[in-house]
């Protein structure tokens, strides 16, 4: 019979490794808002349309700081947390401004 603890083990090193990389493309991402602004401008416009430029800097702070949160393993659960908050946030907007 084979072992399941070994299994289970490799499932989380498996998730934790997605988690990561989940986590530091989202980060990326954030980068990318301060690298390149303007291919961000078409999608944030609607939801924040007055000061678009600053909510895009914004949005990549936020986003890079989940990035880093999500890919660590003791801050991930404080990072789901604030991404469920950021995606509220950002639901919110778009109705807001429709």
């Amino acid at each position: 019979m084979p072992d399941q603890r070994g299994s289970s083990v490799a499932r989380e090193k498996k998730n934790s490794t997605l988690a990561k990389l989940a986590g530091l493309g989202l980060a990326g991402v954030g980068v990318a808002h301060f690298a390149k602004p303007q291919l961000f401008e078409s999608i944030t416009k609607p939801a924040f349309p007055r000061d678009t430029r600053k909510h895009i800097y914004t949005n990549g702070g936020i986003e890079t700081a989940l990035g880093l949160a999500l890919s660590a393993s003791k801050t991930r659960r404080i990072g789901a947390v604030g991404a469920v908050g950021y995606l509220t946030y950002l639901a919110g907007n778009a109705v807001r401004n429709r």
